[in-house]
C-alpha cells in the first residue's frame, strides 16, 4: 500500500471474502474519489462454485485518516450500466451440492470437492461443469427464471422469449459487459425464459453492496444481520460466532434508494475503512422479494469524506429527496405557516430546525432488523427509544430493504443533534437546507 494518499483510486480487481486481513488498494485521500467497475453478482457468484460467497465486490480501498469508530460518507456520483442484458429468478438449494450454505460452500456432486474450479460447456442450466470430473454442478435449481434485455440508453428492460434467451446465452460475455478481471460465470449462459416475454420494467440502477470492511472476515454476501446468521456455527470454513457477527458493517443492504445522488455514511470497523462496492442492480422493488434481481456490470464513481468519531454501528442513508417516505419530507412553507398559526394560538413554538436521515437495521428477520435499526437511531439521535418510535411513526417510516432482515428507518431529527455528531453539513447539502 502506498504511503501517500491519492486523489483518485481506480479499482479493477474483485474479491469474495472481506475482513481485516483483506488486502486494500489506495489509500484514497479524504475528499478523493474511487472509480470501479463491477461484475454481475449475485447469480454470477452463486453459479461459480470456486467463489466462496454469494457476491463478489471490488477490492477494498483504504481511506487516509479513517480510524475505527469514525464514519465515511460515500457520495454516489455515477452509476453507468455496461451490461446489455441480465438474468435472474427464484431458486431453491440443490441438495447434495453444498455443505451447510449453498452460497458459500458449493460441492461437486461428482467428485465431492468443495469450491472446485469449473468451466462452461454450452448453454443451459447444466452448462457449469467441474474442471476435475466434468460433472454438471450448481448449488441452486432455478425455479422460475427470466432474461431481460436493455435499450441502448439503459432506460427500460424487457423480458425475452426462449429463442432470444438462447441467443444471448451463446454471446453471454458480450451481453454481460463484465469488466476485465471478472471472476465469475455469467448467469446469462443458463438461457432462462420461464417468465412471459414482453414484461417491461423501468431501469433504476442501485448498488446492493456498498460500505466498509467488517471487523471479522466473512463472505461479502453475508456482511449483514440476516445473511450473517447463517455463518454462526456453520459446518464450513467460514463459520463465525454470534459475537463476531456483531462486527459486521452491513454493507450488503440491497436498499433500492442507494442509487446515483444518494449518500451512504458507513461505519469504520477496521483501520482505514476499506471501501467496497458491488452487486449493482438495474432495478429492484422494495424487499427484493424474489431474493434476487437484475444483476449488471457497471462503472461506479464514489466520493469519500471521513466523519471523525461518528461511532455509527451501521450505515446511515441520505437518499434523494424524492425517495424519502412522505412524512420524512420537510413541510412546505404553507404547511409550516398553518402549524405556526396553531402553535401561536396556544402560546408555544414549533420545531422547524429538523432534517431527515435514514438508519439501516439488520437482523435474522424483519422484527429483529427493526429493533436493531431503532436502537441505532436512538443512539444516533441521543433519544429514548420510545421517543424514537413515536417520531418515526409521525415524521418518518420504516421500509423494507431486503427480506428476510434489512430495513431502513426514516425520521426527522433536530439539526442541532446532527451538528453535534458531525453530519449536519452532509444533510443540509443533500436536501438544500
Amino acid at each position: 500500500m502506498k504511503n501517500s494518499s491519492e486523489n483518485i483510486v481506480y479499482v479493477s480487481e474483485f474479491v469474495d471474502l472481506v475482513g481485516p486481513e483483506t488486502k486494500m488498494l489506495g489509500p484514497v485521500r479524504d475528499g478523493g474519489r474511487i472509480v470501479t467497475g463491477t461484475e454481475p453478482a449475485c447469480y454470477g457468484p452463486m453459479i461459480t462454485p470456486e467463489i466462496e460467497s454469494g457476491h463478489t465486490i471490488s477490492r477494498p480501498v483504504a481511506v487516509a485518516g479513517a480510524e475505527v469508530g469514525d464514519g465515511v460518507a460515500l457520495k454516489i456520483k455515477k452509476i453507468e450500466i455496461t451490461s446489455k442484458a441480465s438474468a435472474s429468478g427464484t431458486e431453491t438449494p440443490h441438495e447434495g451440492s453444498f455443505v451447510g450454505d449453498p452460497f458459500v460452500a458449493k460441492k461437486c456432486p461428482g467428485c465431492g470437492k468443495v469450491n472446485p474450479n469449473t468451466v462452461v460447456k454450452g448453454v443451459g442450466r447444466d452448462a457449469i461443469c467441474c474442471a476435475d470430473c466434468d460433472t454438471s454442478i450448481s448449488a441452486f435449481d432455478v425455479t422460475n427464471g427470466y432474461t431481460m434485455i436493455f435499450d441502448d440508453k439503459r432506460t427500460v428492460g424487457v423480458t425475452v422469449p426462449n429463442h432470444v434467451a438462447e441467443e444471448i446465452a451463446r454471446n453471454a460475455e458480450d451481453y454481460s459487459g463484465a469488466p476485465a478481471g471478472s471472476t465469475c460465470h455469467s448467469i446469462l449462459v443458463f438461457a432462462l425464459a420461464d417468465m412471459p416475454a414482453g414484461i417491461v420494467s423501468k431501469i433504476r440502477p442501485m448498488i446492493g453492496n456498498l460500505g466498509t470492511l467488517p471487523g471479522v472476515t466473512m463472505p461479502s454476501s453475508h456482511n449483514a444481520g440476516d445473511f450473517g446468521v447463517f455463518l454462526i456455527g456453520a459446518p464450513h470454513a467460514h463459520a463465525i460466532t454470534e459475537e463476531e457477527l456483531a462486527k459486521r458493517s452491513d454493507a450488503h443492504m440491497d436498499i433500492d434508494s442507494v442509487g446515483e445522488g444518494a449518500v451512504v455514511i458507513a461505519p469504520v470497523k477496521v483501520a482505514q475503512a476499506g471501501i467496497i462496492v458491488g452487486d449493482v442492480h438495474a432495478m429492484q422493488g422494495d424487499g427484493e422479494i424474489a431474493g434476487h434481481t437484475t444483476d449488471v456490470s457497471a462503472e461506479i464513481t464514489i466520493e469519500v469524506e471521513v466523519i471523525k468519531k461518528l461511532a455509527n454501528d451501521g450505515p446511515i442513508l441520505l437518499p434523494l429527496r424524492e425517495n424519502l417516505p412522505p412524512l420524512a419530507r420537510l413541510p412546505s412553507s404553507e404547511e409550516l405557516e398553518a402549524a405556526r398559526s396553531l402553535a401561536d394560538s396556544r402560546g408555544f413554538d414549533i420545531q422547524t430546525e429538523v432534517a431527515p436521515i435514514q438508519v439501516v437495521g439488520s437482523g435474522a428477520n424483519l422484527n429483529e432488523a427493526t429493533m436493531n435499526g431503532l436502537e441505532r437511531m436512538a443512539k444516533l439521535a441521543d433519544m429514548d427509544i420510545d421517543e424514537v418510535k413515536n417520531r418515526v411513526t409521525i415524521t418518518g417510516g420504516i421500509e423494507i430493504g431486503r427480506l428476510p432482515g434489512i430495513v431502513h428507518i426514516s425520521m426527522l431529527i433536530p439539526i442541532s443533534r446532527l451538528e453535534q455528531i458531525g453530519i449536519a453539513h452532509l444533510v443540509k447539502e443533500q436536501y438544500g437546507l
